[in-house]
């Protein structure tokens, strides 16, 4: 599945704007860890992409993301893919384990931009600025963003391999690059 194709089933599934953008987020996310470590940009752009497109319908585990695993698998999407999205929920792990830099990366980068996400809507300056000890600052804070799993973020840490502070960085470099269709660009309201 080309990106193209991916957006159209996304905008089929997904009304929710803030939910396109997140999704929109975790893509700018997998293509830049997709760069740097010369894999397939367009098959992990297109993971990040559709991670989440079943949610809106269907919300509660198991059934996300199992519903949606049905739809790609009955289109023909690529398995890698298929099983990488299976993989970010930690109800599957057992069966899908995040053992390939793919599924590790999503796993790390899901919750992760969620919460950069809401780092910089409560921002003057956005992403512009932003910096890993001011994110780490408020992660410390519970009821900020508290829907956010700091569990899976600080376990994206050891996923990726890097300190936490460079996983942050490389995550906020990645969503700087597309903050304007994130609605995140300086002085957006």
């Amino acid at each position: 599945m080309n990106r193209a194709d991916a957006w159209n089933l996304l905008c089929e599934y997904v009304q929710s704007d803030s939910l396109r953008k997140h999704m929109l987020a975790v893509e700018a996310a997998m293509r830049h860890y997709a760069r740097k470590s010369a894999a397939d940009e367009e098959l992990w752009g297109v993971t990040g992409l559709l991670h989440d497109f079943d949610y809106e319908r269907w919300p509660d585990p198991p059934a996300h993301p199992a519903e949606g695993a049905k739809i790609l698998r009955a289109r023909g999407v690529d398995e890698e893919i298929v099983s990488a999205i299976l993989s970010h929920a930690p109800w599957n792990q057992e069966e899908y384990p995040l053992d390939r830099p793919l599924r590790r990366t999503l796993f790390a980068c899901d919750e992760l931009c969620g919460f950069l996400t809401a780092c910089a809507l409560v921002r003057p300056t956005r992403l512009d600025g932003m910096t890993a000890s001011g994110v780490r600052k408020k992660l410390r804070t519970a009821i900020f963003a508290a829907n956010v799993s700091r569990e899976h973020i600080y376990r994206g840490e050891e996923l990726m391999g890097v300190p936490l502070d460079a996983h942050i960085t490389e995550c906020i470099t990645a969503l700087q690059g597309t903050a304007a269709e994130l609605g995140l660009l300086l002085g957006a309201q």
